[in-house]
């Protein structure tokens, strides 16, 4: 049997399922004796189905969709109501993790992207200066002066500063996100727009001899800050990726069961943002070495490493447990 007629088979009794799932969470008076029976009958067929699935089609997109809706009919049937609070501590600590390590293809196109329009347009500025002007948009190609950086920084209102930043960061993301209705290309350009932006900045103070200090003020909150945006991008380019090729699906439920893990990956990116920002706002500008900067960078670093160790150590802990 082929994933085509394994999945042509039992769709009908998946759909089936994710109904009853829907309505026994949230209407507890069509709990009925007759809807238990089916339900726990659904759900031990999908549990065999992922078995199956899990054997013979390791890698297909059918096998994470039934690894969610047993774990779903699992939760309901098994697990009492947790807390709100331990919901999101479930979803930072588990489930974002694993949407990271499913969709870590995408986001990794999302940073090659970025790399393309940073290096392109160094090299370009790096040959040339006057680039710079055809490269950048005019007002900020204006306003950068390599030999002003660091300084006025007492006249900034670190806590304003850092909240504009998150929310332009957000935003950022948001429509790297939703580029991907338009089968990914919007994300593309993002993508490579704002790696074209970095680059070109970067090749502007190598010009000046200045590259130590532009990266120490770049790297504190850029390592985060660019996580959190690749992995937005990646969540739009998924969502691109399965609209262009439905595979065996309909668009339009591509498009649905899509968007909805790409808007938990977008969800994830919030925290990453808010710490890039606060860090932007009060590290970056603070009166300190260029060295701490960088350590502070480096810092942060190895906070994102772990976070994804730990993570992936916790969601193979549930796995076996389940």
């Amino acid at each position: 049997m082929n994933v085509k007629q394994f999945v042509k088979m039992h769709r009908e009794e998946w759909k089936q399922l994710e109904q009853l799932i829907t309505t026994l969470s949230k209407r507890r008076n069509a709990i009925t004796g007759d809807r238990i029976t089916q339900y726990h009958r659904l759900y031990q067929k999908a549990a065999q189905n992922l078995s199956y699935s899990q054997t013979f089609f390791p890698h297909d997109e059918v096998t994470h969709y039934l690894n969610g809706l047993v774990a779903k009919s699992h939760n309901l049937l098994y697990k009492d109501q947790v807390s709100s609070f331990k919901q999101i501590r479930q979803f930072f600590s588990q489930k974002f993790i694993g949407l990271l390590l499913e969709q870590w293809r995408f986001i990794m196109v999302a940073m090659i992207l970025f790399l393309i329009g940073t290096v392109g347009s160094f090299l370009s500025v790096m040959n040339d200066p006057l680039h710079i002007y055809s490269i950048l948009p005019a007002e900020i190609a204006k306003s950068v002066d390599p030999d002003q950086l660091g300084k006025g920084h007492n006249a900034v209102d670190s806590s304003l500063m850092s909240a504009s930043i998150m929310t332009n960061n957000i935003k950022v993301a948001i429509f790297a996100f939703a580029g991907g209705i338009t089968f990914g290309l919007v994300t593309v350009y993002l993508m490579v727009y704002n790696g074209i932006i970095i680059g070109a900045l970067a090749a502007l103070f190598w010009h000046h001899g200045k590259s130590y200090d532009f990266w120490a003020y770049i790297v504190p909150h850029g390592m985060i800050e660019l996580t959190a945006i690749f992995i937005a991008g990646g969540a739009g380019l998924l969502m691109g990726y399965k609209l262009f090729v439905p595979g065996q699906y309909s668009r339009s439920y591509q498009l649905k069961q899509q968007a909805m893990r790409s808007v938990q990956l977008l969800l994830g990116t919030i925290p990453l943002f808010v710490i890039a920002g606060i860090i932007e706002g009060f590290i970056t500008p603070a009166a300190i070495s260029l060295e701490a900067k960088y350590i502070v960078a480096i810092l942060t670093v190895i906070g994102l490493i772990l976070y994804v160790v730990i993570g992936k150590l916790k969601l193979r802990q549930s796995y076996n447990r389940f």
